[in-house]
């Protein structure tokens, strides 16, 4: 199950869960859509993986199935991962 993470990596950007806003990889690192296309140009920095719209858990699933609250972000900030 996603954790649904509260925030971009990048620019500690709010994204709550329904959040059409949130992009994730496939090991959920989450970024916001501004830092993705501008900064990341869509690849994820950790892993190199693309990053795609998070789904948006249903609000009624969110009570048995909350959101992660830890916030994750990167002290270095943010650049395109190196070749």
């Amino acid at each position: 199950m996603l954790e649904l993470r509260p925030n971009c990596e990048c620019c500690d950007k709010d994204l709550p869960p329904e959040s059409a806003e949130a992009r994730i990889c496939t090991y959920e690192c989450t970024f916001c859509a501004d830092c993705v296309d501008r900064v990341l140009k869509g690849v994820c920095p950790n892993c190199g993986g693309n990053l795609v719209a998070r789904p948006i858990r249903p609000a009624d699933r969110l009570a048995k199935h909350p959101a992660s609250t830890k916030r994750v972000l990167k002290a270095e900030g943010c650049a395109p991962r190196a070749a």
